[in-house]
């Protein structure tokens, strides 16, 4: 029997917890490090009971894992990616990939280099492909989704574009194979000094015009999107997991009870793992793709910079 992949996380915050316990609990990994060089108790308080080691130091933490997650702050992507690639472990980053294009084209350069699996965690993907979005043999005509949140302190290095639109901004590249062409957009500067809360609408070169509206100032989460096609309309509440459909194509009622959905990180994050051994030929968001939506959440931030 192999040795369980040794799985360390950098960053120790709310999203490293979540990696960390994913690893201590993914057949064939461990948890063996976290690595959080400016909170090295929260890395000791997360890793110890799950039976990993603390670190500090970036070289000492690479050479006890075997792959790497970064859930550090978005701004520090980057910068952990392309230490793990150049020590030869393929990683996990959660979104955005990184918070340029020239550092996603590094990184993916990187891997290329030395044939290392990138994952990205725009897991909502998982949720899409039980549903069974991906199977309707139909381009959309339009798409329209809406992701509010409530004030939080996460993530406040970046725009509510890179937190929060950007899933949708995946989600609706995943469902087409045209190209965005134009990028029209108005935000509002708020709390966090940033785009708190923006609203953009692209145009592709099929004719398939997508709206996306986000917030991270709201009183109450939203997450619903509408879909329309020639042959009907998908309306989905994510927060209900209700969804209606007219298309006539068939979708999964229960799709929020598939194992899968149940835990769409955990989903990922053995999606990640599967690639490393060669058990899968991908992951379920590759680097590239997610260069991509980091391409087009860019553009949208230029957009909002415009209309200011």
């Amino acid at each position: 029997m192999a040795e369980p992949l040794r799985g360390g996380v950098i960053g120790a915050g709310v999203f490293g917890g979540h990696h960390a316990r994913k690893y201590a609990g993914a057949p064939g990994a461990v948890l063996s490090a976290v690595l959080d060089t400016h909170h090295p108790d929260r890395a000791a308080a997360l890793a110890v009971p799950l039976g990993g080691r603390a670190f500090y130091k970036i070289d000492e933490f690479l050479e006890a894992v075997d792959v790497v997650t970064i859930a550090s702050p978005a701004s520090v992507h980057a910068e952990g990616a392309l230490a793990a690639l150049a020590a030869g472990k393929p990683i996990y980053v959660e979104k955005p990939l990184a918070i340029s294009l020239a550092d996603a084209d590094k990184i993916i350069a990187e891997a290329a280099k030395r044939k290392l699996v990138i994952a990205c965690g725009h897991q909502e993907r998982v949720v899409f492909q039980a549903m069974g979005l991906f199977d309707i043999p139909e381009q959309p005509l339009r798409l329209e989704s809406v992701r509010h949140g409530t004030p939080s302190e996460r993530s406040l290095d970046v725009s509510v574009v890179l937190d929060l639109m950007i899933h949708d901004l995946d989600l609706a590249l995943s469902l087409s194979t045209a190209q965005p062409m134009a990028v029209e957009g108005d935000g509002k500067i708020d709390f966090s000094g940033g785009w708190d809360r923006a609203r953009a609408e692209v145009s592709f070169d099929d004719g398939f015009t997508a709206i996306f509206d986000s917030s991270r100032m709201e009183l109450a989460r939203k997450r619903t999107m509408k879909l329309v096609y020639p042959s009907g309309e998908v309306e989905i509440d994510f927060v209900t997991r209700a969804f209606r459909n007219t298309t006539g194509f068939p979708l999964n009622p229960d799709y929020a009870d598939t194992p899968a959905v149940k835990d769409t990180l955990a989903t990922s994050v053995e999606g990640f793992l599967a690639a490393v051994r060669g058990e899968a030929p991908r992951p379920i968001v590759t680097a590239e793709e997610a260069a991509r939506a980091l391409d087009l959440a860019l553009a949208v931030e230029q957009a909002l910079e415009d209309a200011r």
